[in-house]
């Protein structure tokens, strides 16, 4: 495996969003992630598996044992992160805690993905991602104007917020290590990035310039130069003409005089606008406009599916999809990431992950026979 983390080692104790989502990121660039399953082989939402746990190998201890948790503290002691995502004090009862770990080991960085963040009033509620997002203000933002909010698919609070946020911590805190000789915690919670997010709106707002409305505002589709339409064919493309010049593009590939359409600059007259530009757009089909737009400046794109978006000439000319699944990124000129490897089974790994944190054959046999630890053979075909 390539990559510019080549030679770190990262230990993550399996979970689900954004820290698998952080662990996919880690390995694509080039760390040696070794997911610690648990024994029963047991993993929610497992069609997610083939990309979110992709590129690493997996070791199935039973942390509740004592042998099972000396096997996770020797991994410990020969890596350079440990990621979890229990809920506050789960990791310390096992005892798997930051102090216990970092004792061994003090130049771990110690890494905690939560929801609600490791301390304060919600700090032991349950939670997903459309209640980290309500409670920050995010998604009374999102969604059609009278209509209600409408939750960002789990992008924005566990894979942007979360995640991003998580990988964004380790790799500061290694590169403060650098200089210390030693690890620290990383406490990255949801609302704290999905809050980060939020800066430029929040600005925004505070200035005046945000209504507070859904769909009533630059960005949010509320203007009509920054929206989707529908198309003869009940497709969409989706427009972002925000600067003069694009806008100016956009009338023109309409066919529509700039001194015959409601003036932009002012939101009172966006209604009149909308229905203007709305008409146009459902007299073709929407790969019909894509092909009228392209190589202008008017930044009309189409909508495409899932399905669809894989055979896009640009995206498959960047290989940004690779066999249907995101390729790494971001991309690196010297140390470019590899293919990523599969996504392992629960425990596949399990002997020679032992074997390198210092258990001799005798003990590894031991550990299986106990079940402090699982062996699997690979389900893959």
């Amino acid at each position: 495996m390539g990559g510019p983390l080549r030679g770190l080692r990262v230990v993550e104790l399996a979970a689900i969003g954004p820290v698998p989502f952080a662990g996919m990121m880690l390995a694509d660039l080039g760390a040696d992630v070794i997911r610690v399953d648990r024994t029963d082989g047991e993993r929610a939402f497992a069609a997610w598996h083939a990309v979110l746990d992709r590129g690493r190998r997996s070791v199935a201890l039973d942390l509740k044992h004592p042998d099972g948790l000396e096997a996770l503290l020797r991994l410990v002691d020969g890596c350079d992160v440990l990621m979890e995502g229990f809920r506050p004090g789960v990791a310390e009862r096992l005892g798997a805690g930051p102090d216990t770990c970092r004792a061994r080991n003090p130049r771990l960085v110690y890494a905690r993905m939560t929801g609600w963040g490791q301390d304060g009033p919600l700090a032991q509620a349950p939670g997903h991602d459309i209640n980290y997002v309500a409670l920050t203000g995010a998604l009374d933002a999102i969604g059609p104007a009278g209509g209600p909010p409408v939750p960002p698919l789990n992008l924005l609070g566990d894979f942007a917020g979360g995640g991003l946020l998580l990988v964004t911590g380790i790799l500061a805190a290694l590169y403060e290590r650098e200089r210390s000789g030693r690890g620290q915690v990383v406490d990255a919670a949801i609302v704290d990035g999905t809050v980060t997010l939020l800066g430029m709106l929040t600005a925004m707002a505070g200035d005046g310039q945000w209504s507070g409305g859904r769909g009533g505002n630059l960005l949010d589709g509320g203007a009509p130069y920054y929206t989707a339409y529908a198309c003869a064919d009940s497709r969409h493309v989706a427009v972002g003409a925000l600067e003069d010049r694009f806008y100016a593009a956009l009338l023109h590939g309409l066919g529509l005089d700039p001194a015959g359409v409601p003036d932009r600059s002012d939101p009172g007259t966006w209604p009149a606008l909308r229905a203007v530009l709305a008409g146009r757009f459902a007299t073709r089909t929407r790969d019909e406009w894509a092909e009228a737009f392209a190589g202008t400046e008017a930044c009309v794109s189409p909508v495409l599916t899932l399905a669809e978006a894989p055979a896009h000439p640009h995206l498959a000319a960047r290989t940004v999809f690779d066999n249907g699944h995101p390729a790494p990124a971001p991309r690196f000129g010297r140390t470019p990431a590899g293919e990523p490897g599969p996504a392992p089974a629960p425990g596949e790994h399990t002997r020679e992950i032992l074997a390198e944190a210092g258990w001799d054959r005798f003990g590894i046999e031991r550990l299986l026979d106990s079940r402090a630890a699982v062996q699997r053979d690979s389900t893959r075909p």
